[in-house]
């Protein structure tokens, strides 16, 4: 089992999704998708986006958020990600296992989830104060790689910067 997952929450769009689970195969991540899913997983554009490595990807697919919410303390240590969030992503420490949580493309996450969840909320900054948002593919690639990141210098400090 993976110790890092990124959960999309009712994802609308395909391509992100593809390109998502690409990201994750990447980083040695377990994709999760919440429904409702705003597309097939077995529609052509989403293999397209993911290219020929969809097939590894083997996203773990739940009904409804609230039962991939009662198993978030088996999955590990949440961080959910909302614009203007008051931590920035790269403030945090990412604990062994974590799990990075993604709202959908046309909303974000929901209220409800981020108010239950407010203390552990996390904001990709933007210079740029008129975007509402980064799109959903580019999101999981950042986080998810700053994970990594993290992790690659707590176990090799040789890759540390100098």
């Amino acid at each position: 089992m993976s110790d890092l997952h990124v959960v999309l929450v009712a994802p609308e769009i395909h391509w992100n999704t593809g390109n998502a689970g690409r990201t994750c195969l990447a980083v040695g991540a377990q994709l999760h998708l919440v429904a409702p899913l705003g597309f097939s997983l077995d529609d052509r554009q989403v293999k397209r986006a993911g290219l020929d490595y969809w097939v590894r990807v083997q996203p773990v697919v739940w009904p409804d958020w609230a039962a991939l919410e009662a198993a978030l303390p088996q999955l590990g240590t949440p961080l959910f990600f909302a614009p203007r969030a008051p931590r920035r992503f790269q403030e945090v420490r990412y604990p062994r296992p974590t799990v990075l949580v993604f709202g959908c493309e046309s909303v974000g996450l929901p209220d409800e989830i981020l108010q239950r969840h407010a203390a552990s909320t996390v904001d990709i900054p933007m210079r740029d104060p008129q975007l509402r948002s980064l799109n959903l593919s580019t999101s999981v690639a950042v986080a998810a790689y700053e994970v990594r990141r993290q992790w690659d210098l707590v176990n090799d400090p040789a890759a540390r910067p100098r």
